[in-house]
């Protein structure tokens, strides 16, 4: 009893300690630089190779942490992180992983932990009615977006019946070529789900775009009519809503024409974009949602929600557990067949409490509070966009359908490739700067800045100090250009 009430004691001691750091941090995340400036190696050579033989105390590990660790770490919390997708940590979503990690529970059985269970259909059932999906759907809890859509990859080859649970795919002369289909500019998780599933890259088909970068409906039918005509077999189609170089919104509802006439699963991948859809006025860019097989969107890159946590909803959950349900003698219960074990719905059996954390972020923000958030940053983004559009040494080079801008700075008579080496330089140095943190992409092979605004805490004027800082710097880089 002693030494449990030591550890209470201790416990609520260092508790403070770490919940002050990360309280401190919060609030002065503006100080550090963006972008870590560490070396390769640097962060690893300052730590002892071997792990200590004795217990150290608290305030050691802090000590190093700060020395050691944090000069190491590139602050998505910044308010001027404008690099990829923004994943952002909202208080409450960090106080729910908090209570996650003290629970400590594994959701795999609903027997295992009742609440991880019900919790979780519950709050993504809220998250279904916020952002106006059609009902019925079954959701779940993943950790990201790319196994997400792994899983309704993987949803799409057992929904053609072809015995690959049972017989596999190798050595098969009975089995054709299964092929997939996405835009040329679907993240790259679509196609390493191909390759996983035993697909093959050769069977996935990059559909070209369009001049706003949204796949061609007419493509994807040629595609599929010449896969046909091979003796191959179509089995799904990825289309986005918010791609990852541009944000661009596939036409959703012309593609589920096609996969309805097809006999194609059909997978929506709006991990970004995806939680605007809580807004009414962005809405439209998601029409033809509502005849997808399977939806995927991560509540960690626009809903103020501690990495990881993605969702995936499917209208067909009986072919998801279909293609992963295996369940050993000491894993059997007695429940009804209305409880839920998620293990049967992926490959995970270890299955952390994440709805917790989404819990604790839509009540205490309420749907109104991220409604604001969202609907406020999308402004940022759509005034960051009229400054590039009214300075003639920038040029736009995608719309702006959410909050992310792809632009470049251009001058006239200059070549392609020397505005594109211009370009790298202007990344490189406000990157450098540490004032802020940009990521780039290319478009029709051209080198392009891409600035996104994701993060709750971003004002109006950290966007004003970035455009400040890259129209600065892209001047004096014309300059000397001369």
């Amino acid at each position: 009893m002693a030494n449990q009430a030591a550890t209470s004691i201790d416990f609520r001691q260092e508790a403070q300690v770490v919940a002050d750091w990360i309280a401190r941090y919060l609030e002065e995340s503006e100080k550090y630089p963006v972008l870590s400036k560490a070396k390769p190696g640097e962060i690893r050579n300052a730590l002892p190779t071997h792990p200590p033989i004795s217990a150290e105390t608290l305030q050691s590990v802090m000590n190093d942490f700060e020395k050691i660790i944090l000069p190491g770490i590139t602050h998505w919390n910044h308010p001027r992180f404008f690099a990829y997708f923004p994943i952002t940590s909202a208080p409450p979503g960090i106080l729910g992983e908090f209570l996650s990690a003290a629970l400590n529970v594994n959701g795999m059985l609903w027997r295992s932990s009742p609440s991880a269970t019900e919790l979780e259909e519950v709050v993504v059932d809220w998250l279904r009615q916020m952002l106006a999906l059609p009902k019925p759907l079954f959701g779940m809890i993943t950790d990201t977006a790319s196994i997400s859509t792994f899983y309704a990859l993987a949803a799409a080859r057992e929904a053609l019946n072809l015995g690959i649970r049972e017989h596999g795919m190798s050595g098969r002369s009975d089995l054709p070529k299964l092929t997939v289909y996405a835009s040329e500019q679907a993240h790259s998780s679509v196609e390493k789900g191909a390759i996983v599933l035993g697909l093959g890259q050769e069977n996935f088909r990059k559909i070209a775009v369009d001049q706003d970068f949204r796949m061609r409906p007419d493509l994807l039918l040629q595609a599929i009519a010449a896969d046909r005509a091979k003796g191959y077999r179509p089995t799904g189609v990825v289309a986005t809503i918010g791609t990852t170089s541009t944000t661009s919104v596939d036409p959703v509802f012309a593609i589920a024409e096609i996969c309805e006439k097809e006999k194609l699963w059909l997978h929506v991948d709006a991990a970004y974009a995806g939680s605007a859809a809580i807004l009414p006025e962005m809405r439209q860019s998601f029409a033809g949602v509502e005849k997808a097989d399977s939806f995927t969107f991560n509540p960690h890159k626009w809903l103020a929600t501690p990495v990881d946590c993605s969702i995936l909803y499917t209208r067909k959950p009986e072919i998801l557990k279909r293609a992963f349900s295996l369940v050993p003698e000491y894993l059997r219960t007695d429940e009804p067949e209305s409880v839920h074990n998620f293990m049967d719905y992926g490959i995970q059996l270890g299955r952390r409490f994440r709805a917790l954390k989404l819990w604790f972020v839509i009540r205490m923000f309420g749907k109104e509070g991220l409604k604001n958030a969202i609907r406020t940053q999308i402004d940022l983004a759509q005034e960051f966009a009229r400054w590039i559009d009214q300075d003639s040494n920038f040029e736009r080079m995608a719309p702006v359908p959410f909050s992310t801008i792809c632009f470049r700075l251009v001058k006239k008579g200059l070549a392609n490739e020397a505005i594109d080496k211009i370009n790298e330089k202007l990344l490189n140095r406000v990157n450098e700067s540490g004032k802020i943190f940009i990521s780039h992409t290319k478009l029709n092979d051209r080198f392009i800045l891409r600035l996104a605004i994701a993060n709750y805490r971003t004002e109006h004027r950290h966007v004003q100090e970035a455009w400040e800082l890259i129209k600065g710097e892209g001047t004096r880089l014309l300059a000397s250009s001369r």
